[in-house]
């Protein structure tokens, strides 16, 4: 072998890789390649094909590792895994390249001027016949339209340069003359652990089965994968069996079954069959729990006789892990017991909602081929930019002001030379060099100032795509941070439809009964604005059968109530948005907090202030809710709460009339229901230590009658007493309703805040509407309320709190305030 080659072994791309073209090689490699990043490197597997060095991360230092991306994986026909050698290339400016579509489709037609976009995305990509590859800005419904590369001028690996004429074909090139690339595991963003433990269970038995044999065990049969709709379980199949070259055969639930007696079982059996012919191969059952439900819980023979067929084909599976099987299921507890056992699926692996860094990286793989656009960053480049031009234009006028008076000057020396007599000839001349020095001087000075201004515009270049970069990544940044609970499937949804909100701002432009033209094209961008018109209609699938909402509701909307407000910032605000901080300190937050006080005092409005202001999301539920008729329904709604909560974390459970849900058990008026309710609920909450950034918000006005055991530390940490108004806070409450009413100028709102002693938040929002009421009740043209208005809606209002109810309240404070006892515990938990 040559010594500057070297045999490297391929990992998978960087998901910011996929289409550009990129080798990825540690410090060492390149040392002995003698490369340096920016230059180009041939790699060969099954085929030659070319690619840009770039640097390897750190962690991939001394690993004799090249990562590259699938296209160019297929390009050197490899697969991870395999070795390849690589070497340097010195690849000469392509004369002539010629692309085609790369798709089974009919003829495409493109605007005008498509030769250039695509020299432009190209440029300084090294391209060989046969390659398959992908250009910016270009795609098709969405996604990135792959090309062919169908000849070079010259032969062999070359580089698209300026002077390159590129040839488009319409015509789709021939399937056969291209391996194009499926579902990688580039595709796949935020499930590096789940993969890494599916590709042990599967890659492994497929490729290397001679491990297993040696180490005397069976390889694995299948793997049961499970999770929520839209997390990526059918495309890590997919991939799966795209990277470890396996035959996959897809088995739809629903659609194995046969209305005739036995044709189930034969479909069942016809593709365990053809997979065995066609080995290595995966069969991948999707929805298994639709054909292998638990068979006590089903009333139909035929289902039992599918999954007794399942069984039984699951233990025939002979090859030596020829033949594995993966199931997809979001409902692993349907499906029959007898399959979940090692020999049949021998391992499960939850395929979860994506956390902050998943949706990043999710978030990147989809918009990879879209055309972002930060308004702000490049407004701010462009304002710079001109500064920069105006003041460099500035000094160049100068000095070439200065030349041309130096230069007159020397004209005029010239001239009157011969009329001057010869001893005043040596000065002249003098005079006359110092100009000549000047000239020279200021000559070099304008070249400098030119040769700045050139690499001003080189460096303005450079700057402009670092800011740009940056900024794109700040828009990816935020939408990772608001996009809670979803997974791969809705942040997919939610790339396209803010392309397709770009896609109407350029309707107006487009005549659709002629091609588009390429400058339309090319000023397409997608901006941040598009992508926050997007949220407001896509939300988490998870949630979608789920009260959840993110409230709009702000700590300004609620007048008063400061300590409330502070201790609620404190108890729920700061642990989600500052977690690294609790961590620091050894604090572990609060796990619930129970609001209670009398009626309309601002609980709920307060729950939902919380959740807006810490950007998390809001499961609401109310007491009377959760009760069904139907057994076990009531404890299973709960528990779907607490498990919606888990997967579209950070979010807050707001139970309302809690004491509705969680009565005093033991208690005459309670029911066998409730207990089991009460029971389930503590349970869940106890069940937190595994939720990190849920929290639970309790409202009642009968604190007395909550059941004691959800009123102790651990779960209920926070007992907080929401009472009436004082007269400050009725005044800001005032102000608050009436900010957008006309007001006379009799109106005294401390005069008003000072009559209603007594009133909560709820009774003075009434006063308001009703004294906006009765105003238009005198004349339907009213222009503004008077303070004869709101005295009359006062005497139709009355206040909702007396002193009986206030020193009630009070002493439920003084009782909370020195825990619960174990005398009213015990008595709480008597008939468990």
């Amino acid at each position: 072998m040559n010594e500057r080659e070297v045999v490297l072994k391929v990992a998978e791309g960087l998901s910011q890789d996929v289409g550009a073209g990129r080798a990825r090689l540690d410090t060492e490699t390149r040392m002995q390649l003698g490369v340096s990043p920016g230059d180009v490197v041939e790699i060969e597997g099954g085929r030659k094909t070319g690619a840009v060095v770039w640097r390897a991360r750190p962690v991939d230092e001394g690993k004799g590792i090249i990562r590259i991306d699938n296209l160019t994986r297929k390009n050197a026909r490899v697969g991870i895994g395999d070795k390849v050698i690589v070497r340097k290339a010195y690849p000469k400016v392509a004369e002539r390249v010629v692309i085609a579509p790369a798709i089974s489709q009919q003829r495409i037609q493109f605007g005008h001027g498509i030769e250039n976009l695509v020299k432009r995305g190209l440029l300084k990509r090294p391209v060989t016949a046969g390659d398959t590859i992908v250009i910016p800005g270009i795609a098709l419904f969405g996604n990135s339209l792959p090309f062919g590369v169908v000849k070079t001028d010259p032969k062999g690996i070359v580089l698209i340069g300026e002077e390159t004429e590129i040839i488009v074909k319409e015509e789709p090139i021939k399937e056969e003359l291209l391996r194009l690339p499926q579902v990688s595991y580039e595709d796949i963003g935020g499930l590096h652990e789940e993969i890494m433990k599916i590709r042990e269970m599967i890659e492994l038995p497929l490729k290397h089965p001679e491990l297993f044999e040696r180490l005397g065990i069976d390889p694995p049969k299948g793997v049961l994968l499970y999770g929520p709709p839209g997390t990526g379980k059918t495309l890590i199949a997919r991939a799966v069996a795209n990277e470890s070259g396996a035959s996959f055969f897809t088995i739809n639930g629903p659609e194995i079954m046969s209305k005739f007696y036995g044709q189930s079982e034969e479909n069942l059996r016809k593709t365990f069959e053809e997979a065995e012919r066609n080995a290595p191969s995966i069969i991948f059952i999707d929805e298994i729990d639709a054909i292998a439900p638990k068979r006590e819980e089903v009333h139909g023979e035929v289902e039992r006789r599918v999954v007794s067929q399942l069984l039984t084909l699951m233990d025939g599976l002979k090859g030596r892990g020829k033949v594995i099987v993966i199931g997809a299921t979001n409902r692993p507890d349907s499906i029959d017991p007898a399959l979940r056992r090692p020999g049949r699926f021998d391992r499960e692996i939850e395929i979860g909602v994506p956390d902050r860094n998943g949706r990043k990286e999710i978030l990147q793989i989809h918009t990879r081929g879209m055309p972002l656009y930060n308004w702000d960053a490049e407004v701010a480049i462009e304002e710079l930019l001109k500064r920069i031009r105006k003041f460099e234009g500035k000094e160049i006028e100068r000095v070439k002001e200065e030349i041309e008076k130096d230069r007159s000057i020397l004209e005029k020396i010239v001239n009157e030379m011969g009329n001057i007599e010869q001893s005043e000839i040596n000065g002249f001349e003098n005079y006359k060099e110092t100009l000549l020095k000047n000239l020279e001087k200021k000559d070099k000075k304008l070249r400098e100032i030119g040769e700045i201004l050139v690499e001003i515009g080189i460096i303005s270049e450079e700057y402009r795509e670092a800011v740009k970069k940056a900024s794109i990544q700040k828009m990816i940044d935020y939408l990772a941070d608001v996009t809670h609970g979803f997974v791969g499937a809705d942040l997919a949804a939610l790339a396209r439809e803010a392309a397709m909100n770009a896609l109407r701002r350029y309707l107006p432009e487009i005549d659709l009964d002629r091609p588009i033209p390429t400058e339309v094209l090319r000023k397409m961008v997608v901006t941040m604005k598009d992508f926050k018109e997007a949220l407001k209609s896509i939300e988490p699938s998870a949630l979608r059968e789920v009260l959840v909402e993110i409230p709009k509701v702000r700590w300004n909307d609620i007048g008063g109530l400061h300590d409330v407000k502070q201790r609620l910032r404190e108890a729920v605000e700061w642990p989600l948005k500052n977690p690294k901080v609790f961590k620091r300190m050894g604090i572990r937050p609060p796990k619930g907090i129970l609001l209670y006080g009398p009626p309309g005092t601002g609980k709920t409005l307060l729950a939902k202030a919380v959740a807006t202001e810490s950007e998390a999301n809001f499961l609401s539920i109310k007491g009377p809710e959760i009760f069904s008729k139907w057994v076990g329904e009531s404890e299973k709604a709960i528990r779907e709460l607490f498990k919606k909560a888990k997967q579209v974390a950070p979010s807050i459970i707001f139970l309302d009339e809690i004491d509705a849900i969680a009565p005093k058990r033991g208690s005459y008026e309670g029911s066998r229901v409730t207990e089991t309710v009460v029971n389930q609920l503590l349970t869940s909450i106890d069940g937190l230590e595994k939720m990190n950034d849920v929290v639970i918000i309790g409202a009642t006005n009968r604190p007395d009658i909550v059941d004691p055991s959800l009123l102790r530390p651990g779960r209920f940490d926070e007992l907080i007493l929401v009472g009436p108004p004082d007269k400050e806070a009725r005044k800001e409450i005032f102000k608050i309703h009436t900010r957008n009413m006309p007001l006379a100028d009799d109106v005294d709102l401390d005069e008003l805040a000072d009559l209603t002693d007594g009133y909560v938040g709820a009774d003075i929002e009434g006063i308001c509407r009703e004294a906006g009421m009765i105003a238009l009740r005198e004349d339907i043209n009213a222009k503004v309320v008077k303070r004869e208005h709101f005295m009359k809606a006062m005497k139709e209002i009355h206040p909702s709190i007396d002193e009986e109810m206030m020193d009630y309240y009070k002493e439920i404070e003084k009782k909370l305030g020195k825990g619960v006892s174990k005398k009213e515990i015990k008595k709480g938990i008597e008939v468990m």
